[in-house]
């Protein structure tokens, strides 16, 4: 395996690199204090990665997309991970699930998700329905030749902004052994659609500006064409497309951590108690090893799961791994930022308080660490037949 990475791959870190450093952490402040992204400034931030050649890089060049390898987009996705949320939505990555899309739905969402000319959201959790997909009680029943569906997602990111929506709907039951069991299928829906509303979701204190909503289905009618794979088939599709989001969460935290540990080490560096640089006690450098020594370890384990996926390997134990890792590794290193700074760590003066406080959800979305760690070992014993 090759450790390096490439020219070309040296070039999208650094030109990522830049454009977060002097497009995105100018405005954080202004996110961060008031928990909106000023209007327009969303907008000029797309433009800008159109022009850069940037939008919808997760895509094939086929449709549009700049065609990055998974291992290419986990840099992308690492490098975005230094900034805010809020700002770096706009970016521009749609879900890669789009690439379902069939006939029609290529030219009405696809193709212009792509070119940044509409936004996506995805919807699968429900307030009794997260980890637990099955349970969700989102419900569409077939009345007239279409769906009428009814029920609530809750906790949807980047609905504020988003032109429609991916959403996985419960639409049957079947008896089994084991119990009843769910039939889900992916249905894509407009926003203002009639009988489908998108309200605000609650205040959260990690993200500040990267908001949640809430979506309502009252008697809401979707005809077959606005199923995205097949009727009943949407673990399928979800399998096939949604297996890597939670190495982008992977991937943001390396992000993340490696901007707090550059602010740990330059406070250390020139804060001075009794007299010296408090990096030279041992009660901080050792701190300091131990956070550089996780991040690489995480980083790693990361980029090692994207580059089985491009080599065709599976790869849902390694990413699970580096899901659960580099989430609790930036939890830890956020921790630590705020202990060297101490008192100051707690003031908004610095954003370290902001890291700390933004880390928290990460062990959260995407599939928890108890859901990882779950993942992980049925992926080891189910070939013992345990």
């Amino acid at each position: 395996m090759q450790f390096g990475l490439s020219d070309e791959q040296e070039m999208i870190v650094s030109t990522v690199r830049s454009f977060v450093e002097n497009e995105i952490y100018p405005h954080e402040a202004e996110v961060e204090r008031t928990g909106e992204v000023p209007p327009g400034l969303g907008e000029e931030i797309k433009r800008k990665v159109l022009d850069l050649g940037f939008y919808a890089c997760n895509f094939p060049e086929e449709v549009g997309g700049a065609g990055l390898s998974h291992l290419d987009f986990t840099l992308v996705e690492r490098e975005l991970g230094r900034g805010s949320m809020a700002l770096t939505h706009f970016f521009g990555r749609p879900q890669n699930i789009l690439m379902a899309c069939e006939g029609e739905q290529k030219e009405r969402y696809l193709l212009p998700a792509v070119r940044g000319e509409r936004m996506d959201a995805l919807a699968m959790t429900e307030p009794d329905a997260g980890s637990d997909v099955r349970g969700m009680k989102c419900a569409a029943v077939r009345n007239g030749g279409d769906w009428v569906v009814n029920g609530t997602k809750h906790f949807i990111s980047g609905a504020e902004h988003a032109d429609f929506f991916i959403v996985f709907i419960a639409t049957g039951v079947d008896e089994t052994p084991k119990g009843p069991k769910k039939r889900i299928t992916c249905f894509l829906v407009d926003r203002g659609h009639p009988g489908f509303a998108v309200r605000d979701g609650y205040n959260s204190v990690s993200h500040r500006g990267y908001k949640n909503c809430i979506l309502e289905f009252t008697d809401c009618r979707l005809p077959d064409a606005q199923v995205l794979g097949a009727v009943d088939g949407g673990f399928e599709v979800m399998n096939e497309w949604l297996y890597a989001t939670r190495l982008t969460v992977a991937a943001f935290s390396v992000g993340r951590a490696r901007r707090c540990f550059d602010y740990a080490v330059d406070y250390a560096a020139q804060r001075k108690q009794f007299g010296q640089a408090i990096a030279k006690f041992q009660g901080v450098s050792f701190q300091v090893a131990d956070m550089i020594s996780e991040i690489d370890a995480a980083d790693w384990l990361t980029l090692a799961g994207a580059w089985r996926l491009d080599q065709g390997l599976p790869a849902n134990r390694e990413i699970a791994s580096a899901k659960v890792y580099a989430t609790e590794m930036l939890a830890r290193v956020t921790d630590t930022t705020l202990q060297i700074f101490g008192g100051m760590g707690l003031m908004d003066d610095f954003p370290i308080e902001r890291f700390w406080r933004d880390a928290r959800v990460e062990r959260i979305w995407d599939g928890t660490s108890e859901i990882q760690r779950h993942i992980i070992g049925r992926e080891i014993f189910r070939p013992l037949g345990a």
